[in-house]
């Protein structure tokens, strides 16, 4: 069997001090039938030169301009002048390792459509890896080590963005890079999910990840907390809330009071719990909140548990598993 055609889809914005290692890493794949479809987002460095001068280098890289501004319309640009069976990104700051590629395909090619290939990441850094980034690569590549991905989905972003590989088909299915959401990879993570792709076990580490203080995650608005509670609510109410069931939050801070307002916008009821002495009773936009105690009195209620604190959702899982509410994405979700 022929190898399969992979489009690697890659906007690019001032990243020409990363740029030669990052085509270096592309270059070197073991499975040679890709293209490398680049869009320059408006960059002010010597970006764009370098990817034109690889252009004229090797046939399989293009260089377009972003008609738009950000990284969806480069997304939706570098997707439509694409022609592979095979789809994945790549961020122009980061690198591949050699087998990357060919892991990736044969995993989607033994198990066809309906599957979502992942790979295992790893940070790296010339100022070191800050704990945070380091939580989130141990917890991410926990996930894909198993394939249960969507199991945490509204905990985080549970599909590393410049990491997947899907068939087209699937990809068009999920709404590809059409809705204008911000952050875009979070977004179609939950479309992978509202499409019931199956996501492959990943074993080997095959990207790896550059963190910088000036990296778009880091700077940008649109990876705000605000909108990834925008986004996880939206689809919660979609996708997991059964209107049969009493709502309950638990917690009052930051992220209870944005999900409660999110709630009330969206005209969805709910019970707000806490263990707080000091906000018991009071009432924030209009709900009174209430001892956790308070959930005992209700009839299978679903939870969303904005409580960051891993000893706290410890003990909310144990109130919860007094009441047989035990099956997480159907009785319990964590926003945090």
């Amino acid at each position: 069997m022929a190898e399969p055609r992979i489009s690697i889809l890659m906007p690019f914005r001032n990243t020409a001090a990363f740029l030669e290692e990052c085509l270096a890493s592309i270059r070197g794949q073991s499975h040679e039938n890709w293209e490398l479809i680049t869009v320059n987002d408006h960059s002010e460095d010597a970006s764009k030169t370098l990817l034109e001068k690889a252009a004229v280098a090797d046939s399989r890289i293009r260089v377009l301009e972003n008609t738009g501004t950000g990284i969806i319309p480069a997304l939706r640009q570098a997707y439509a002048a694409s022609s592979g069976e095979l789809i994945t990104r790549m961020d122009s700051d980061d690198r591949m390792s050699p087998d990357r590629l060919e892991t990736m395909a044969g995993e989607l090619i033994r198990s066809g459509r309906g599957h979502l290939a992942l790979g295992l990441v790893r940070y790296f850094s010339d100022a070191g890896v800050s704990d945070g980034y380091d939580r989130y690569e141990k917890w991410l590549n926990g996930l894909s080590a198993s394939g249960e991905n969507f199991s945490e989905i509204y905990k985080e972003c549970v599909i590393p963005s410049p990491c997947w590989m899907v068939w087209r088909q699937d990809l068009d299915k999920s709404g590809a890079f059409l809705p204008d959401l911000y952050p875009e990879d979070y977004d179609l993570c939950f479309r992978f999910y509202r499409i019931g792709l199956q996501c492959l076990p990943a074993t080997k580490v095959l990207h790896y990840w550059r963190d910088y203080a000036w990296r778009t995650s880091r700077t940008s608005e649109h990876y705000a907390q605000n909108y990834f509670l925008e986004i996880k609510t939206r689809y919660f109410l979609e996708l997991d809330r059964q209107p049969s069931r009493p709502l309950v939050i638990w917690g009052a801070g930051y992220k209870g009071k944005k999900v409660a307002r999110l709630l009330l916008e969206a005209g969805e009821p709910f019970r707000w719990v806490c263990d707080n002495p000091r906000k018991i009773g009071k009432k924030i936009y209009g709900v009174r909140l209430e001892h956790y105690r308070a959930i005992f009195g209700l009839p299978q209620p679903q939870s969303i548990i904005t409580v960051a604190n891993e000893a706290a959702q410890l003990e909310i899982k144990g109130v919860l598993g007094q009441l047989q509410l035990e099956q997480p994405k159907a009785d319990y979700f964590f926003f945090c």
